[in-house]
This record gives C-alpha cells, sequence and structure tokens, in this order.
C-alpha cells in the first residue's frame, strides 16, 4: 500500500494503551506512514477530549483532517484505502473466525489483561501512567501522578470480574489458553497461517500491552509460551509489510479449534445474555441514548483445577457491535458457504451465534454506540 510520507497518519497513543498496541501493530504490516505521539495530559486536553467528547486512545488523525477513534474504525478505513492483500480473508470459514477471533480479544481478554497489570504489574503501572502524563516530570513525581492518572482504570478493575475472589480462575483460564496458542503458533506464524488477519489484530492489544511488554506478565508468557511471546514480537515488529497469505481452501487450522472452543464456553453465555439486554434496553428505553454498560452479568471461566470460577461482570452493548461484524457475515452467506460456516459454528460449539440473535442492532456514529 503506497502512502505519502510527507503527509502522515497521525497516531496519539501511549505504549501501555491494550488498543495502541492494536492499532500501531497494524498500521505497521499495512505499510501506513504514520507519526506516533505521545497522548500527555495536554494532548488529551488541548485534541482529544475536544474532538470526541471524552478521553480515549488511540486516536487517528488522517491527512485529510478526518479523526477516528476506535481500532476496529481504524482498521476499517485503510483496508477500504488499500490495493494490496487484506486483513479480512474471503472464505466464510476463515473470515467467520477472524471477526470472532477480534471480539474475544477487543472484549473477553480485557478479565486476564486487566487481572495481571493491576495484581502483578502494579508498580510498573504506575510509572507508565506517569511518564505518559507527564514525559518531562522526575520519576519520583510520576509515580505520583501515575497514581493519580491509574485511578479510573484500577477502580474498573472489579467491575470487569478481576476481584481478588476470581484470581485464581482467571490465572488457570490464562494459562490454559496459553497452552493452546503455544501448540497453535508453535506450527502457525499467526492465527489463519501466513498473514495477520483482524483476528490477530483483535488478540495483539491485551496479549501485547499488558501481557508481554508488563514484566511480570510478560516473564509468565516467555516461560510458558515461548511461540506466543515471538508471535507477539511479529505482530508488533511485522518483518514485511503486506506480506503472507492465508491458508488454502478456506481452512481454519486444527490447532486453533481449542481456542476458539474455549471462546465459545467461556464468553458465549454472555453473548447471548448481552443481546437480550440491549434488546430489553431498547425495549423499555427507545429513545435513550446507549449507556457504555448495562448492569452485570455472571461468567463461568473454564479453570482447570479451581473449583471456585464464576463471578460478575460488566454487560458492554459495545460487543454486540463487535459481534455483529461475524453475525452480518453470516447473514451475508447463501448455499454452500453458508452450509460450510454453519458446519464450522457447530465444531467450535457457536451454533447459537446467527443473525436471529441480534435483536436490536447498533451501529456507530460520531464515536458513540446509536441505534441501527
Amino acid at each position: 500500500m503506497s502512502f505519502d510520507p510527507n503527509r502522515p497518519t497521525i497516531l496519539y497513543a501511549a505504549p501501555l494503551s491494550l488498543f495502541s498496541g492494536k492499532a500501531r501493530a497494524y498500521l505497521r504490516w499495512r505499510g501506513v506512514a504514520f507519526e506516533e505521539r505521545l497522548a500527555t495530559k495536554e494532548v488529551y486536553k488541548e485534541i482529544i477530549v475536544p474532538r470526541l467528547g471524552y478521553a480515549m486512545i488511540p486516536v487517528i488523525e488522517t491527512p485529510e483532517g478526518e479523526t477516528i477513534q476506535d481500532t476496529t474504525e481504524i482498521i476499517d478505513h485503510f483496508e477500504a484505502l488499500a490495493a494490496g492483500p487484506s486483513v479480512f480473508p474471503e472464505g466464510p470459514r476463515q473470515r467467520l473466525a477472524a471477526h470472532l477471533l477480534e471480539l474475544y480479544g477487543d472484549e473477553w481478554l480485557l478479565l486476564p489483561a486487566m487481572h495481571y497489570r493491576w495484581r502483578h504489574n502494579r508498580d510498573f503501572a504506575y510509572r507508565e501512567f506517569g511518564s505518559t502524563a507527564a514525559p518531562d516530570a522526575s520519576p519520583e513525581e510520576q509515580v505520583e501522578i501515575g497514581k493519580k492518572a491509574a485511578t479510573r482504570f484500577e477502580g474498573v478493575v472489579p467491575m470487569l470480574g478481576a476481584t481478588p475472589e476470581m484470581a485464581p480462575a482467571i490465572e488457570a483460564s490464562y494459562e490454559a489458553l496459553l497452552g493452546e496458542l503455544e501448540a497453535h503458533f508453535s506450527v502457525n506464524d499467526y492465527c489463519l497461517g501466513g498473514r495477520p488477519s483482524v483476528g490477530d489484530y483483535g488478540l495483539i492489544g491485551p496479549l501485547y500491552a499488558h501481557l508481554y511488554r508488563d514484566p511480570a506478565s510478560g516473564e509468565i508468557m516467555k516461560r510458558l509460551a515461548p511461540s506466543v511471546a515471538a508471535w507477539v514480537e511479529r505482530m508488533h515488529e511485522p518483518p514485511q509489510p503486506e506480506s503472507g497469505d492465508f491458508l488454502a481452501g478456506d481452512e481454519v487450522p486444527e490447532t486453533l479449534l481449542p481456542v476458539l472452543r474455549r471462546m465459545m464456553t467461556e464468553q458465549g453465555p454472555c453473548l447471548r445474555e448481552l443481546c437480550g439486554a440491549v434488546a430489553a434496553f431498547k425495549g423499555g428505553s427507545p429513545d435513550a441514548d446507549i449507556p457504555r454498560a448495562l448492569g452485570m452479568q455472571p461468567f463461568t471461566l473454564d479453570a482447570p483445577g479451581v473449583k471456585e470460577a464464576t463471578g460478575k461482570r460488566l454487560i458492554f452493548p459495545n460487543g454486540q457491535w463487535l459481534l455483529q461484524r461475524a453475525t452480518d457475515w453470516l447473514g451475508s452467506l447463501d448455499g454452500s458457504e453458508r452450509a460450510s460456516a454453519d458446519v464450522f459454528l457447530k465444531q467450535i460449539g457457536g451454533d447459537f451465534v446467527t443473525p436471529e440473535l441480534v435483536e436490536a442492532p447498533v451501529r456507530r456514529e460520531n464515536f458513540r454506540l446509536v441505534w441501527a
């Protein structure tokens, strides 16, 4: 893909930010000429909040002056401009798997990511928050600034389900996932072969910024799953832009199926309840703005050896927006392609994923969810 280096895209981001890592990895693979600017306190005040109406990174400013905030929309934007290979597979099974994995990484793996950061990497996180907010302050000042800046992130951790009581289950589930990913990435460069898909970019957010880059969790990954660590490094520093191919014949590797089955076992029941909660909210308040969360829901982790693996977490409507990418794709298929996709979903325990699952569709407009 060709971009004018004299008119670079600007990425407002931070090294410790989960979704900044997703955006950065994609822009590098796509070969976008971009300039990364640290999201300091001043940048939030003068640029990000005035444009979005709230404080969130990453934010993209295109050479044409367009502002894009969500990483999924960032990828969609540049994919629409690209003439080269796409991160969206064309086969029905591979495309469905890619959308599901993006949903899994973006929404569900927030749980281990936030758990490990705030249980095992807290002091490191304070320093990182401080150096991001005030890069010119002394190390001692940065720690104090970081503690204040991190307050809103720490406060939401229990609401994501990462409570002290759930710690053994979260760690057992995550280590089991690492084992499944290790088996896959020991024989595959990416999720679906030799080219990263949008599913890889969903996974890279939590697996890079929190679970690889944070020192304590990074040590765990490198020790238990060195092939996963190598994939993270390959994703973050692509060997060559726009390179590689997906597996032929719309193949979803057998080694990837345990990961998708884990997703359906853990996240699947929450997705069903999420869609019901969104529909119920619209039915009761059809003219109200869609809130960022709709109460709490129970969830259960597939945590080997742990007796108590059930907790509660917030219900995020944004998860339905990501789910709709899979259900919309499924709904666009017919004939043998739809039959192939349906067989694949049954293989992974996801046959409940149908277009009919989404009763009250949503979309994004002006940086917020609205009714479709």
